[in-house]
């Protein structure tokens, strides 16, 4: 067993994914490989054989049990559990998670504990991401955005909110952007314009949209410089990306805001706004002379 193995695994998929982050730089390589699929692919490692996993993952089984006892487990069999479990939870309705916020009330009003509940959340949120952010990046990032000439917008599903609030902002301060999220299925075909001198802000967490991972793997074919937001160092999003940032966003009762998600997005939005207004008084003398 590995000499950092913990002794005791985490009770759930919540827990064992934080652990999982939270020790992601000290996994050896064929470990991390592990890790990044079970991220990508949490359905896959509670559905499938260690066999068929293994195969997908390119990993031996034996790894797979190496894994599973570097975090506590007795074998792959008790981590899969987990993953399981995630199903079941996923499963279980909307309806379910309003029952369980009206079982711990605490005596509050309805109203008042889901306001409490969230705004915990949302401030656990922000706290983290401020207290791990690295500036010297997110200036790097905002270089790369000022500078391109179109900056095409990458999310879906519970990220698209934040792209198509930027796209707004973004249009406000006079800056060109494209928000790939086309009603009549022709993405690909828009995103195909892109090219070296644009840039894009990809943005998608666990379980990964298909379709971002789709179009953030086909600008990076193209040269496009990346920015994403994601919630790993396991993320698919990573290995594409020239600059990204690690956003792990608390839950309430089982519903994940987008608090801290949307003020990194709005910081790079109104940076990007202004370093691109210095860009352009910085060219007014050449252009005259």
């Amino acid at each position: 067993m590995d000499k950092d193995a913990i002794e005791l695994p985490p009770k759930d998929f919540q827990g064992f994914r934080e652990l999982l982050f939270s020790r992601q730089m000290k996994l050896p390589k064929r470990l991390a490989q592990i890790a990044a699929y079970a991220m990508a692919n949490p359905d896959e490692i509670a559905l499938g054989t260690i066999a068929q996993i293994a195969e997908k993952a390119g990993v031996q089984p034996s790894a797979l049990v190496r894994f599973s006892q570097t975090y506590g487990f007795q074998g792959f069999s008790d981590m899969q559990a987990l993953f399981r479990d995630r199903i079941r939870e996923r499963n279980s309705t909307y309806q379910d998670r309003l029952d369980a916020i009206r079982a711990n009330s605490d005596g509050q009003s309805r109203s008042a504990r889901l306001f409490k509940g969230f705004s915990e959340a949302a401030i656990k949120s922000i706290e983290t991401v401020n207290e791990q952010l690295d500036f010297a990046e997110l200036d790097k990032a905002i270089d790369l955005l000022a500078r391109a000439e179109t900056i095409y917008l990458l999310a879906q599903r519970r990220s698209y909110p934040i792209t198509a609030y930027m796209h707004y902002a973004f249009g406000k301060l006079g800056i060109r952007t494209c928000l790939v999220a086309s009603s009549s299925g022709v993405d690909s075909e828009i995103l195909s314009f892109a090219g070296e001198r644009d840039a894009a802000i990809a943005i998608s967490f666990t379980p990964y949209a298909s379709a971002t991972l789709m179009h953030v793997r086909q600008a990076a074919q193209a040269g496009v410089p990346i920015v994403s937001l994601t919630d790993s160092f396991f993320s698919p999003l990573v290995a594409d990306s020239t600059v990204w940032f690690e956003v792990a966003e608390a839950n309430f009762q089982g519903f994940r805001s987008l608090s801290a998600t949307m003020a990194l997005a709005m910081t790079l939005t109104v940076a990007v706004g202004d370093a691109r207004r210095e860009l352009q008084t910085d060219e007014e003398p050449k252009a005259q002379g």
